[in-house]
């Protein structure tokens, strides 16, 4: 049976005739235009891998977007399962021999769930608390983070984990607490009356540092380290202090009128810089697509144009600029997972890569399928656990045993990958791939790592 039998079928409301789309922020037609439902997306996709179902396939929900455009269906809770289910990891763009823009779609859809089915009751709650309420306001996230950190010094998590009190909550988050990293004071309160952090000798380029919203009060020492290796790389640091949240979840979340918010006051912070430095793959990703906020918008439109080409992953932009080699040898066996977001949204795969190697000591094993998604995804590992977790299986299969350390790029996916390889029983570590390159320079200093 096809998608469109399936959904046809379930859908007694479904009418045709003009589009059943809002007017606002519909997606866009040109990115289905393309498809021509070849099926070599087929196998790129976790989702479709795991159910088998063409609906959770990007063609089929290509399939299902041109049809509500056409009036063939209606927006409503048949059209939004398989649309919230997406991962949007990109990888079926990477497949796709049309490069048909599916996560860009998918984006849109999700606005136009949420301008028609808003979420209500608790959960609506609960995304408005957290999406609007935490993630754009840094004092805030500076106050969770304080509380997780007395949380783990205190040893209010060591009583909570022996009298298994933990286990009032759902199993995927205590599994995410098993792996919560040590919290640490954020590099944006750390150098809160700093203007530049200067160049280590000769100042060679002038950059400006996202921080970042989940990066800074989870993984604030990846936030350090990306400082460390840009000073020791010749490069003076700025840190705005009036940047926010990326705005990657909300648009993920389909709450575009928040993205846009917070995609203005980026652009409007970072204005006077003309390279803006990102270590997580999804912010990244995120920032390089603000244009697609605001195509109904003229003059935002091109701020967002002229912001997003400035934005560099660290890795990239070390590998293009030219960085210096570590001498000291860290000698260590690694693998590294491509983040979604890094490798299929920005096509960048061996610049971290040329990194890793060039780290005397480190000797790489291939993962293979590094480039599949680890079922992170943004939050989808808190609101689609099941899916999520099934996703993270199949991507553990591919993960070599004999190695020590799994290296990455993005945040979501460290938490992820840490938890599988918790449940696996492994002791592999978790690292960003700038924290050995950082190491590298600080065992070549005398200081001891690892």
């Amino acid at each position: 049976m096809s998608v469109t039998e399936i959904d046809l079928k379930r859908d007694p409301a479904c009418t045709t005739g003009l589009s059943n789309y809002l007017a606002k922020d519909h997606p866009d037609e040109n990115k289905w235009a393309d498809c021509v439902h070849c099926g070599m997306c087929l196998e790129s996709c976790p989702t479709y891998e795991i159910t088998g179902q063409e609906q959770h396939s990007p063609r089929g929900r290509v399939h299902l977007i041109k049809s509500v455009a056409e009036g063939k269906l209606n927006v409503n809770e048949f059209f939004m399962d398989p649309i919230f289910a997406c991962l949007d990891c990109r990888a079926c763009t990477t497949a796709c021999p049309a490069d048909v823009e599916v996560g860009g779609l998918i984006e849109e859809a999700r606005g136009q769930v949420r301008q028609a089915m808003p979420l209500t009751g608790l959960k609506g709650t609960v995304s408005k608390m957290f999406l609007q309420g935490l993630f754009p306001h840094h004092n805030r996230l500076n106050s969770l983070g304080g509380l997780l950190r007395f949380y783990q010094k205190s040893g209010m998590q060591k009583v909570v984990r022996k009298t298994k009190l933990i286990n009032i909550m759902p199993q995927h988050l205590v599994d995410m607490e098993a792996i919560m990293p040590e919290v640490k004071e954020p590099v944006r309160k750390k150098y809160k009356n700093t203007d530049v952090i200067k160049a280590k000798g000769q100042t060679k380029n002038e950059v400006a540092m996202l921080t970042g919203c989940v990066m800074d009060v989870m993984f604030s020492d990846i936030n350090e380290a990306t400082i460390n290796v840009l000073t020791r790389n010749g490069n003076d640091v700025t840190i705005p202090k009036n940047q926010t949240c990326c705005g990657a979840l909300h648009v993920h979340a389909g709450d575009r009128d928040t993205g846009r918010k917070l995609a203005k006051q980026n652009i409007e912070a970072f204005k006077d810089s003309e390279k803006v430095i990102v270590n997580a793959a999804g912010c990244g990703c995120a920032l390089k697509e603000y244009p697609e906020l605001f195509r109904d918008d003229a003059e935002w439109y091109k701020k967002a144009e002229e912001f997003s080409a400035k934005i560099e992953d660290i890795s990239k932009y070390l590998y293009d600029t030219g960085y210096e080699k570590p001498k000291a040898e860290l000698n260590t066996r690694i693998t590294y997972h491509d983040a979604c977001h890094l490798a299929h949204g920005q096509g960048i795969r061996h610049e971290p890569r040329d990194l890793l190697l060039n780290i005397p000591g480190v000797e790489m094993v291939h993962m293979p399928n590094s480039d599949r998604c680890c079922g992170s995804a943004g939050i989808y590992n808190i609101t689609n656990p099941e899916m999520a977790s099934a996703v993270l299986e199949s991507k553990m299969q591919n993960v070599p045993e004999d190695v020590e350390m799994i290296s990455m790029g993005n945040p979501g996916c460290m938490l992820q990958m840490a938890m599988g390889v918790q449940k696996h029983g492994r002791n592999q570590k978790i690292v960003h791939t700038v924290q050995l390159l950082d190491w590298a320079y600080q065992k070549e200093d005398g200081k001891e790592v690892l």
